[in-house]
């Protein structure tokens, strides 16, 4: 059994809650800009941190007027936006609990969230939210109140609290402790139904300051101000200590409500931003972005040197830091400042030019993805949590981060490998508990250790290595054992392929659900000369088959005859968040690819033998 326990940073609060930070900042630089709007024009709208606490003093004043006190919850249904933000302060101060809702979920998974948590009200973004809500209300949901973002309800509420004592207010927010709850944060349902994560003030207060005091240097470059667009989803709760973090520290925050690559893109140019919080996808579709535009510019072959020399160089480098090596040589650093002109600051420039280091969460990035863009000079702090924790528990360390791991428990955390590869956590940002849900807390929570699902290792330094998730274990009719991560990271690496999914369980060999990446088939069938095809034509092209069948072997090599792909599907839509195969983190939903997808993966077990057999 492996355990690595990291000392606090700064002692647990004894008083106060999330919303006295908002007025803290009131005190201190009133003039500082907290968050940045998007206005008609292209042009910034400033929040101050004087308007932002005087709005959330307001909405709060009406939020009470309306009937709304101390221990409600209340829920929020929206895409990332100013008014989550406010929404959320204004519940904190007079002492609500926040029940973030997916702006994607269906109208059952809405009924069982207001059903658990007892919500009195929702806040809801749009008439689509508004009608789903609608719908989820029953005999047995409490729900009395909704308020439309899009229809001028928190303008409603600031005109009704204007007439509320502020005082009240204050009063209430003086009787927030670190223990009550702040959240109750619904899981992402990867594995099965989602359970309500009851997430302290405390917990949330551990983990936005433990971040800040550690590895707040890196949000900006001596001299700049600290900015950065938040896009996550804010239901879930990477996405909400990203922005929580934020008002604590003062970085200005612009929001962007669509995270997809042709939304976020503009932004991050126009905005500027200087650091970054992502996903794998994320970054993913950055690099895969870049290879296609260096395709259609005739520089295909100019790109893929330049992303070896990348990987060599930032590979180099990590070595030299750990003490196994001198670092890169004269020629390899030669080359690096040659493609740094012609290709690495074209990469740079895609977020906007002024970004240097970034964070992944919510799945481990790939170690080359991850070398290639330190090699671009974007240094990213690849770091892994779970809702039960707050987000981060683990994170890279400043200026020694190693590529393929996710870091070192944060401060104040331990980490500790059971004998079984699960990967156990204990400390100050993990959860009180699954609300309304005692046997699932107390197998969860087993002598102050949380028990993630996860499996890993700790490498001779510390460094967290995710190996897989206990539920996704495939064990075939043969009895091996087989872990998809590896597999599936392999293939959702080439550039021609966006999602992978492999199966096996009580199955006589492994095999796998590939989807296409839209983008880079069209760019590859121009460079061929060929014409658009159809999605149901291109899953029975030969020479686009050729290249996935040749990526399966590659991936296969990197793991045992037992346990490699012997056949494939190539499915003719990737999968999609709208369709309920991937998390609103964009993680996908296994259980349901499997339940989709059903007559397909029996086809690849059929009695004749696939076309697409290795």
């Amino acid at each position: 059994m492996q355990e690595l326990d990291v000392p606090r940073l700064t002692e647990p609060p004894v008083a106060g809650g999330l919303a006295d930070s908002v007025f803290t900042a009131v005190r201190r630089t009133p003039d500082r800009v907290q968050f940045s709007l998007s206005a008609p024009g292209g042009q910034w709208e400033p929040v101050t941190a004087r308007r932002f606490a005087g709005e959330v003093l307001a909405v709060a004043g009406g939020l009470l007027s309306q009937g709304v006190g101390f221990g409600d919850r209340v829920a929020v249904m929206s895409r990332t936006r100013y008014e989550w933000t406010l929404a959320a302060y204004a519940l904190w101060s007079i002492g609500a609990v926040v029940v973030p809702v997916y702006p994607t979920s269906s109208t059952e998974q809405v009924r069982d969230i207001l059903r658990d948590t007892g919500a009195i009200g929702c806040f809801v973004e749009n008439e689509n939210h508004a009608m789903t809500v609608a719908a989820a209300h029953g005999p047995h949901n409490p729900l009395t109140r909704l308020w439309q973002m899009d229809q001028g309800a928190l303008d409603e509420l600031r005109t009704e609290g204007a007439a509320v004592d502020p005082a009240y207010v204050h009063r209430l927010r003086s009787a927030v402790q670190p223990g009550h709850t702040a959240l109750i944060c619904y899981t992402s349902g990867t594995t099965g139904r989602p359970k309500g994560c009851v997430l302290t003030h405390a917990n949330l207060i551990a983990e936005c300051d433990t971040l800040s005091l550690g590895w707040g240097g890196l949000l900006a470059a001596p001299g700049e101000e600290a900015s950065l667009v938040a896009f996550l989803p804010l239901a879930h709760c990477y996405g909400l200590v990203v922005v929580v973090s934020s008002v604590r520290v003062g970085v200005n925050v612009a929001f962007q409500p669509d995270p997809s690559p042709q939304a976020l893109l503009p932004t991050l140019a126009a905005f500027r931003p200087t650091f970054l919080y992502a996903v794998p996808y994320i970054f993913e579709r950055l690099f895969r972005a870049a290879r296609l535009k260096a395709r259609q510019s005739g520089r295909s072959a100019l790109f893929e040197r330049a992303v070896r020399s990348a990987v060599h160089y930032a590979a180099a480098e990590q070595r030299g830091k750990a003490g196994q090596g001198s670092g890169p040589g004269p020629r390899l650093r030669l080359r690096h400042a040659l493609y740094d002109r012609l290709v690495y600051a074209r990469v740079r420039a895609v977020l906007g030019g002024r970004v240097r280091n970034a964070v992944s969460g919510g799945s481990p990035l790939a170690r080359e993805l991850g070398l290639f863009l330190a090699g671009c000079g974007i240094t990213v702090y690849d770091g892994y949590g779970l809702t039960e924790t707050a987000a981060a528990v683990t994170a890279q360390p400043v200026g020694a981060v190693r590529h393929g791991t996710v870091g070192r428990p944060l401060p104040g955390n331990a980490v500790r490998i059971a004998d079984d590869d699960e990967i156990l956590v204990r400390g100050d940002v993990v959860f009180a508990g699954y609300y309304n849900d005692p046997a699932a807390t107390e197998a969860a929570l087993r002598d102050g250790w949380f028990s993630t699902g996860d499996l890993g290792r700790l490498d001779p330094d510390g460094y967290l290595v995710i190996t897989g998730r206990k539920k996704d274990i495939i064990i075939t009719s043969g009895g091996k054992s087989i872990s998809p991560l590896l597999l599936e990271e392999e293939l959702r690496g080439h550039p021609l392929i966006s999602g992978c999914l492999v199966v096996g369980d009580n199955r006589p060999y492994v095999a796998a659900l590939i989807t296409l990446d839209e983008e880079s088939v069209a760019g590859w069938l121009a460079l061929k000369g060929r014409d658009p095809q159809e999605p149901a034509a291109l899953v029975t092209d030969e020479e686009l088959l050729g290249h996935v069948r040749r990526a399966v072997s590659r991936a296969n090599s990197r793991v045992s005859r037992a346990e490699s792909i012997r056949t494939f599907r190539v499915l003719p839509h990737e999968f999609g968040s709208r369709e309920g195969l991937l998390t609103p983190s964009l993680k996908i939903r296994r259980s349901a690819v499997i339940e989709r997808y059903a007559r397909e993966i029996d086809e690849l077990y059929g009695t004749r033998p696939s076309r697409r057999a290795l």
